[in-house]
């Protein structure tokens, strides 16, 4: 009795030999999304160890201007060609300095620089190593000749060729982690970093709230329900800074609709302005704090906002759940809440968490929505708003870099702790 061939286990070599081409085929897409991902990132991890400022971008370099002093009418007068040479840089040295130039033709020098030598028409000077902040002048004395009245050039006309060589911080490999001390050191950050946990998690959860509660108002079948899911769609899809303009005319303290109607009900004295003031004091029985104003009102612009991306991924999560446990639930007597609460909402958990992260990510990263509303002023400073002063308001590239540092690092902690424990939608 024979035994029945059992079937392979693994992988067989043709298998294997297609997986080798399809990695070879695939290894330029993920060369060019590794550089397209990656080249940023680590650079800003390389500035972040630098101090480096907005001018220090460009390496010192030797500046020349070249002009002709004197009447060069007649053959025989004297001229003068003088270079008006400098440092770019206040502080940073330039080793071996110095430049080459082609002298007009008709020009005989008859008295040079001490530092400068020609050869037939070039001009060669050296300057040694210069120190930051330096300026001098160079002249060459000369006589003009009949040839240079005919061919009327300009010693412009040539530019000077420069040497010299600078050290630059951003290529050096000195690091320091001063940039880090002085963020971590300021007590304005562990500020800023409140206020962006604060309106990250409850600008996401008020767009998954509001989403949540669009995407089941608008689940069931009722006339005009195409037009109404078209419309919920407005906020997201319209120009950012069309609806934050609207925003901030609605809410003006002075010619604001908002600010208007509060006043005429009765329900405020005097305007509030939404979008300038850091906190009012309310006393609610008994119990006194300090209510962020602004801030508030910049979550709040954030989830009215977003909250259609969220809208769109519950819809269409409802929209796959079987019906037949919600006409079960009936039959057994469960109320639209509790048919909400144990049998929508278990389903949706996965779908929640994963828009919970992204928009827990994007919110962080937002830049645009703060700024245009308020500038990053009235306690809404955030820790995008504060890369954006720390590298272009204050011109301190390194400590804008170390900011967008810690940023990542947070993101990546929180993407992590959520892949470990956010649940799973239920099958």
């Amino acid at each position: 009795m024979t035994a029945e061939p059992t079937p392979p286990k693994g992988i067989g070599p043709m298998a294997k030999r297609e997986m080798k081409l399809a990695y070879v085929m695939l290894l330029p897409t993920f060369a060019i999304v590794l550089a397209i991902v990656m080249g940023p990132l680590l650079a800003n991890f390389w500035i972040s160890f630098k101090p480096v400022q907005l001018g220090d971008l460009r390496p010192a370099s030797l500046i020349t201007n070249e002009r002709l002093r004197g009447d060069a009418e007649n053959a025989g007068d004297a001229v003068a060609i003088e270079y008006r040479i400098r440092n770019s840089s206040r502080d940073d040295t330039i080793a071996g300095a110095g430049f080459t130039d082609t002298l007009p033709e008709g020009l005989t020098p008859t008295a040079l620089d001490e530092r400068c030598t020609v050869s037939g028409q070039f001009l060669t000077c050296e300057l040694g190593d210069i120190e930051g902040g330096f300026r001098d002048r160079i002249r060459i004395e000369a006589t003009v000749e009949p040839s240079y009245l005919e061919n009327a050039l300009n010693p412009r006309d040539s530019r000077p060729v420069i040497t010299g060589t600078a050290d630059n911080v951003l290529t050096n490999f000195e690091f320091s982690l001063e940039n880090f001390r002085r963020v971590f050191s300021s007590s304005e950050f562990w500020h800023v970093l409140r206020v962006s946990m604060y309106y990250t998690i409850f600008g996401t959860a008020g767009a998954l709230v509001l989403g949540l509660f669009a995407a089941q108002l608008l689940n069931t079948t009722f006339a005009g329900r195409g037009f109404l899911r078209g419309l919920f769609l407005f906020p997201y899809v319209a120009p950012v800074i069309a609806v934050a303009f609207t925003w901030v005319v609605l809410l003006d303290p002075f010619s604001g609709t908002l600010n208007s109607i509060l006043q005429q009900i009765g329900f405020i004295d005097s305007p509030v302005n939404f979008f300038g003031e850091r906190a009012v004091t309310i006393n609610l029985f008994g119990l006194q704090f300090d209510f962020p104003v602004a801030l508030s009102t910049v979550i709040a612009f954030e989830a009215w906002r977003y909250f259609p991306l969220s809208f769109l991924f519950i819809l269409a999560r409802m929209q796959s759940i079987s019906s037949e446990m919600y006409e079960a639930a009936e039959i057994d007597g469960a109320t639209p809440l509790q048919q909400f609460w144990y049998l929508s909402l278990p389903q949706l958990a996965g779908i929640l968490a994963v828009l919970f992260l992204l928009r827990f990510i994007w919110t962080f990263n937002k830049f645009d929505d703060i700024f245009l509303l308020t500038g990053g002023a009235a306690g809404t400073r955030t820790l995008t708003v504060d890369v954006y002063e720390q590298a272009f308001a204050v011109s301190n590239l390194g400590a804008g870099a170390a900011v967008a540092v810690v940023v990542f690092i947070v993101l990546l902690t929180f993407s992590l702790l959520f892949f470990t424990f956010s649940p799973k939608d239920e099958a």
